[in-house]
């Protein structure tokens, strides 16, 4: 077994809140609090929300973490 671990990150839209939505619903869960920065080049808010999955076998760099 193995830990693996995305930090999730988008602009301050619903689509932030679908991409978490969709990692939670594939097993991901939430590690901590989300976070929140002004984005002064592009002038918006963006977000970010690690998460966490614990996966059968080992971890390999080479692994595409979103397809677990």
């Amino acid at each position: 077994m193995a830990l693996i671990y995305r930090l999730l990150t988008e602009d301050d839209t619903s689509a932030f809140c679908h991409k978490v939505s969709l990692a939670l619903s594939k097993g991901w869960a939430l590690h901590g609090d989300p976070q929140y920065a002004f984005d002064q080049a592009k002038g918006v808010m963006r977000c970010a929300q690690a998460v966490t999955k614990e996966i059968a076998g080992e971890y390999h760099p080479d692994m595409k973490l979103g397809e677990q």
